[in-house]
This record gives structure tokens, C-alpha cells and sequence, in this order.
């Protein structure tokens, strides 16, 4: 009875980190793959983000996250593949998603940006300077209304 036990709970473990694991890569995924829509985040380091602003004369769209958090999950996947939020922001901005918790960088901006809480939205220059910032969840609606606040 106590090795059935034991192997039960072994099993119920490994179940547990893998669903772990499956979930944290889905999570950096804002691009709905059906249609191709929403959100394209680039895919570098953050020097390389800096540099592109500065050449290409954008701002840049910095959406603070980690792991953990719920809403960031769910505007991830939810919001950030919308074709009306993808749309605004890919002509507007470079955009980039950071887990401020495991990206290299994370540490240091969170400590010079003060983020209290996640998610948060920050809209940078390239010269790291904070031009806007949100706080919290936001649906598309609210995202594309942000986007064009930081615009004017």
C-alpha cells in the first residue's frame, strides 16, 4: 500500500513539471499561428532592441513579465494575439517581452524603471528613458487606446 502510495505521488510530480514546463514556453507565443495575427515581439537582447529604436526611430513597446503571473498570461495569450492590437502596434513601435525575473537585463531595469507589479507596460526610447507606463491588465481595446495615448 505505502509503494502505491510512493508511485502515485511520483507520477503526480512529474505530471506537475511538465505542465510546467509546456506552459512557460507557450507563454512567449503572442502571435495567433492560425492566422498569423497579433503582437510579433522581436527576438534579441535588449541592446539589440536600443539600437533598432535609435535606427529606426521608434519607441519601444516593453512589456514587463514573469512566469508566475496570471494576467500577464492571460494578455499574452488572449490580447496580445488580437489582429487589431498586432496591427497597431507592429506599424508603431518594437516591440519586446522581458521576464523580469529570468532575462539577464531584468533585474537592473526592474530596479531603475521601480516595478511594483506585474504586469507592467512600459513605453521607452532608445536611450532607455520611460515615455508611458501601465500597470496592470489591459484588454485589446484598452492596449490599442494606450498605444495611441503614447503616440499623441
Amino acid at each position: 500500500m505505502k509503494k502505491n502510495i510512493t508511485f502515485i505521488f511520483a507520477i503526480t510530480i512529474l505530471a506537475l513539471i511538465g505542465f510546467a514546463f509546456t506552459n512557460d514556453k507557450q507563454e512567449n507565443s503572442s502571435v495567433n499561428t492560425a492566422t498569423n495575427e497579433g503582437i510579433q515581439f522581436f527576438e534579441g537582447t535588449w541592446e539589440e532592441v536600443l539600437q533598432k529604436a535609435k535606427t529606426e526611430h521608434k519607441i519601444i513597446f516593453l512589456d514587463a513579465y514573469a512566469a508566475w503571473c496570471g494576467p500577464c498570461k492571460i494578455m499574452t495569450k488572449k490580447y496580445f494575439t488580437k489582429a487589431n492590437v498586432g496591427t497597431f502596434y507592429n506599424e508603431h513601435f518594437i516591440n519586446f517581452k522581458m521576464d523580469m525575473e529570468k532575462n539577464p537585463e531584468g533585474p537592473r531595469l526592474s530596479r531603475k524603471y521601480k516595478l511594483t507589479a506585474y504586469p507592467t507596460l512600459y513605453f521607452v526610447d532608445g536611450d532607455e528613458n520611460i515615455l508611458h507606463q501601465s500597470i496592470g491588465m489591459l484588454d485589446d481595446k484598452a492596449l490599442v487606446k494606450l498605444g495611441e495615448d503614447v503616440l499623441e
